[in-house]
């Protein structure tokens, strides 16, 4: 039963060129794979690319010089590459940006049927090639959907959680949303971008226009409203479903978009920087200048050899009668006294004169870009 709904929702929306506009060749001299009727360019790359559902895609990578970050285009259910690309060159050259746009499975000359699921196995293929054939990061990747392409983009960008950034261009909120005011998502619905947009943790733009007759504006603002992370999205005033690239604010607020979110540190850089504060000890508490003191020094004074001790108590209990020998005992003992406070005193000064150069050092402590939020309307 599955199979039944969803073969027919395909009818309703996919809508390939018939003919395709294009035709893949390869040039007889350097065997590289070229897009009639369009000329060769030296920054442009014609690839096919098997996917895991058994079908092979048309792929064209655009290369800008300057670039450092890389669009993932995935167009629209009326469209192939051929329609598209003269559109993907003139995006490169004005965003700066390294381009790959592909056509679905049973589009143009890519093989196999469009579906829902194929559309996911087909940009799974690309993100894997921009991966292992350009050396591409997650985080320098930004996946863009238009209207029916924002279900394979939104797939994809649900399950990369280092992505720099996802644009939406006249997105639609579920297969069975554009044709009914539904209030809940079906299980035969396709698309489903309403139940897939929350978990999209990179920043989101929306560009959708007003009079848009194929998809209601309404799809863009809920969407936008779902957002995690939303940027100020662009609603074209009077901007139809196809025409919205002719609009100057379009690349203008899209070009804008791209240089903010390349200036930002990457979610996984963020991520880092958070895990290293949250495992960093707490500073230890500032010690005492008691406790940095010196231990109080031991007495001059010494207790007397216990062989001392012996002769001591041993006089004692002979008792010596000779009073002159007693006199001076007493008279050494009284002499013995005050050279042990001299030295008790001259000890006692040079400690309290060492302590006074003593200093306690201070402390020092040390310090995203907000991002511009402003109203949906």
């Amino acid at each position: 039963m599955g199979g039944v709904t969803s073969s027919v929702a395909a009818k309703f929306a996919f809508f390939p060129p018939s003919p395709p506009s294009y035709k893949v060749v390869t040039d007889e001299l350097t065997g590289l794979l070229l897009l009639a009727p369009f000329p060769h360019r030296e920054n442009v790359e014609i690839l096919k690319l098997p996917t895991r559902r058994g079908t092979e895609i048309v792929a064209m990578y655009v290369r800008h010089p300057m670039a450092t970050s890389t669009l993932l285009y995935s167009h629209g259910n009326a469209a192939d590459l051929g329609q598209m690309y003269e559109l993907f060159i003139e995006l490169s050259i004005h965003l700066k940006v390294n381009l790959m746009g592909y056509d679905y499975s049973g589009y143009g000359q890519s093989s196999g049927k469009p579906s829902e699921q194929n559309t996911y196995a087909d940009i799974e293929a690309v993100y894997k090639c921009l991966e292992e054939t350009y050396g591409s990061k997650q985080e320098d990747v930004i996946l863009y959907g238009q209207s029916v392409g924002s279900g394979p983009t939104l797939d994809l960008a649900s399950r990369l959680l280092q992505l720099r950034a996802v644009v939406l261009h006249s997105p639609i909120l579920s297969g069975l949303r554009v044709m009914y005011s539904v209030k809940k998502t079906y299980w035969f619905d396709i698309y489903k971008n309403i139940d897939k947009i929350p978990y999209v943790d990179c920043p989101v733009l929306i560009i959708h226009g007003t009079s848009d007759e194929v998809v209601d504006c309404g799809h863009g603002k809920q969407l936008w409203e779902l957002c995690k992370d939303k940027y100020e999205p662009l609603w074209v005033k009077g901007g139809n479903h196809c025409d919205l690239e002719h609009y100057p604010e379009y690349i203008r607020h899209l070009k804008k978009f791209i240089t903010t979110v390349e200036r930002l540190p990457c979610r996984k850089k963020r991520d880092d920087d958070d895990a290293a504060a949250a495992a960093a000890p707490a500073p230890a508490p500032r010690k005492s200048v008691d406790n940095r003191r010196e231990k109080p020094r031991q007495s001059t004074e010494r207790k007397p050899p216990k062989s001392q001790s012996k002769k001591s108590s041993s006089s004692s209990k002979l008792r010596i009668s000779f009073d002159h020998h007693l006199d001076r005992s007493r008279k050494s003992v009284d002499c013995h006294d005050k050279t042990r406070k001299s030295v008790d005193h001259s000890q006692s000064n040079s400690h309290s004169h060492s302590h006074s150069h003593q200093i306690e050092r201070g402390r020092k402590s040390v310090d995203r870009l907000d991002r511009v939020r402003s109203d949906s309307n």
